[in-house]
């Protein structure tokens, strides 16, 4: 399959490695992975905002770049390592008019979150990956409640070779970042990922791992902040460590 990398604002700019792991990941799976670069921001941190005016030109954008390249650069599928974003993408239909809505419907359908596109589309569920270590992994609120995924991500990991997942009480519970939320409230949003994070260390994990940016960078503010020997990792990263690593290092 030709797939379309739409990469995330914040992978782009704070985890850019979680993103060239993804291109692994799926050219291990048998894909050719295509970045156009004139992509932008979905829109989302100004829709979620309430601010859906300023949202339209920003989501528009994203979307035409998109659509040209399943209608025009033979793309089969957009996959991106976001729930979040994918998620904007299937809000984007009843943002904008016009032509631009045909397309933002074209997009949506092609749009896949990593692990949902792995498990769903590929029927993958062993990649190959070899991650030592002890995880928990961190339900992201869109990719959870909007697009419905929860197995996914948890067979994938289940299936590393040398990786231990065991469930937190709080898997499923807002870190709370919530974009501006976590600006406007910052107090609340500290309290939330320090609930999270209170647990966390009781079940001797290595690692937290999520699908969304977003949430790692809201949990590893924290953790660091507390000392903690507990480190953030995105799915893809681990779905492509190919070689045995050490804990240290993983």
């Amino acid at each position: 399959m030709r797939i379309a990398l739409f990469v995330t604002c914040l992978m782009d700019q704070f985890r850019p490695e979680a993103a060239e792991a993804t291109v692994s990941v799926l050219e291990h799976c048998g894909c050719e992975v295509v970045f156009d670069p004139r992509q932008t921001c979905c829109g989302q941190p100004a829709f979620n905002a309430g601010l859906h005016q300023e949202a339209i030109p920003v989501c528009r954008g994203a979307v035409r770049v998109l659509d040209d390249q399943i209608t025009r650069g033979g793309c089969d599928a957009i996959v991106t390592p976001s729930g979040s974003c994918a998620a904007m993408f299937r809000h984007a239909i009843g943002l904008l008019d016009g032509e631009d809505a045909a397309a933002a419907k074209r997009v949506a359908e092609a749009t896949h979150e990593l692990s949902e596109f792995l498990v769903r589309r590929l029927q993958r569920i062993d990649v190959g990956a070899s991650w030592p270590g002890r995880v928990a992994w961190h339900d992201a609120c869109h990719g959870l409640r909007e697009l419905g995924i929860k197995s996914e991500p948890r067979r994938l990991l289940e299936a590393v070779d040398g990786l231990d997942l065991v469930e937190s009480s709080t898997c499923d519970r807002c870190c709370g970042f919530g974009g501006t939320f976590s600006v406007n409230l910052p107090g609340v949003s500290t309290g939330m990922a320090d609930d999270k994070i209170d647990e966390l260390e009781t079940l001797g994990i290595d690692a937290i791992v999520s699908g969304d940016a977003s949430c790692l960078m809201q949990l590893e503010g924290r953790l660091e902040a507390r000392g903690s020997r507990i480190r953030g990792v995105h799915l893809a990263e681990i779905l492509a460590a190919r070689e045995p690593l050490t804990r240290a290092n993983s």
